[in-house]
C-alpha cells in the first residue's frame, strides 16, 4: 500500500503540474529570451540561438512565419548568437542574418525580432520590462510591424495614447492602462481599427500591430508577464487577434484526466496485492 500511496502521489503531483498551465520552472538566475518574426513580405525563417562564440552549439531555435512569436526560453545571463536562416535551410549554412544578445542579470527578457521589409530585414533587440504595473492596472506597450502603415497612432479611451507616429518598424514605450475591458483604437494613412482587449491586473503586455492578409490591420496581444511579473509559456494571446486551439488539451481537462488515471492505477496496484 505503501508503493500505490508513492505512486499516487507521482501522479498528482504531475497532474498538479499540469492544471498550472505554467512552463517548466527556470533556474532562480536564468534570463528569458524569444524570437519573433515581424517582417510582412519575409517568408518563414528559421531562428537559432547559441551562446556568442559557439555558433554551432544550438540550444533553442523556431520556425517562425509573419506575425509568430516563439515562447519564452530560460537562459542563464550572458552572451548569445541569434541566426537566420531560410525555413528548412542547412543549419550548417552561413546565416542570412545574425546578431547577439545580451541577458544581462537574471529575471531579465529580451525578444528578437526580424523586422522591417524583406529588402532592408533587420534583426532587432526588444527589452522586455515586466516590472508590475500599479495596482489595478496593466502595462501595456504597441510594436509597429506593419508595413502599410508608415506610423501609426494607437490609443484607448480615457488614457494618453500609447503611440504617436509610431514608425514602422518600431517599438513604443509600456504604458499604464487600467485592466479589464477596453478597446485599443489603432490609425494610420487613412486607415482605423479597433480592437476589443481584456487586460488582466498585474499583467505586462505587448500588441503587435501586423498587416491583415488582403489588406488592413490587425492586433496580436501578446503577454510578456503575468501578475507579479511571471513569465508566460509563450506568445499568449490576450483576447483579440488569437488563433484557435494548438491541438493541446486544455490544462483542466488534462489534470482531470491525470486524476483518474491515478484512481484506476490505485484500484489495479490493490486488486493485484490480492
Amino acid at each position: 500500500m505503501a508503493r500505490c500511496a508513492r505512486v499516487l502521489g507521482a501522479v498528482l503531483l504531475t497532474a498538479g503540474i499540469a492544471l498550472t498551465g505554467l512552463p517548466p520552472a527556470a533556474a532562480a538566475g536564468d534570463g528569458y529570451l524569444r524570437l519573433a518574426h515581424l517582417s510582412p513580405d519575409t517568408p518563414a525563417v528559421d531562428v537559432a540561438v547559441a551562446p556568442a562564440g559557439e555558433p554551432t552549439a544550438a540550444i533553442t531555435g523556431a520556425q517562425l512565419g509573419y506575425g509568430e512569436v516563439s515562447e519564452y526560453r530560460p537562459l542563464p545571463p550572458g552572451r548569445y548568437a541569434v541566426s537566420v536562416r531560410t525555413a528548412g535551410g542547412d543549419p550548417a549554412t552561413p546565416p542570412v542574418l545574425s546578431t547577439t544578445v545580451e541577458l544581462p542579470a537574471a529575471g531579465d527578457a529580451r525578444t528578437v525580432a526580424a523586422t522591417g521589409s524583406f529588402a532592408g530585414l533587420q534583426l532587432a533587440v526588444l527589452d522586455d520590462d515586466r516590472t508590475p504595473p500599479p495596482a489595478g492596472m496593466a502595462r501595456v506597450r504597441v510594436v509597429a510591424a506593419a508595413a502599410t502603415v508608415p506610423a501609426l497612432d494607437a490609443t484607448v479611451p480615457g488614457r494618453p495614447p500609447l503611440a504617436s507616429g509610431l514608425a514602422f518598424p518600431g517599438a513604443g514605450d509600456y504604458e499604464p492602462v487600467p485592466a479589464g475591458a477596453t478597446v485599443l483604437r489603432v490609425t494610420g494613412d487613412g486607415t482605423a481599427t479597433e480592437v476589443p482587449l481584456d487586460l488582466a491586473a498585474g499583467s505586462v503586455y505587448s500588441l503587435l500591430v501586423l498587416d491583415r492578409p488582403g489588406g488592413g490591420l490587425a492586433v496580436r496581444p501578446l503577454v510578456d508577464a503575468v501578475g507579479a511579473a511571471v513569465v508566460p509559456g509563450g506568445g499568449v494571446e490576450a483576447g483579440a487577434g488569437g488563433t484557435a486551439g494548438d491541438g493541446r488539451l486544455p490544462t483542466a481537462v488534462a489534470g482531470a484526466g491525470l486524476l483518474v488515471a491515478a484512481a484506476v492505477l490505485v484500484l489495479t496496484l490493490r486488486r493485484s496485492r490480492r
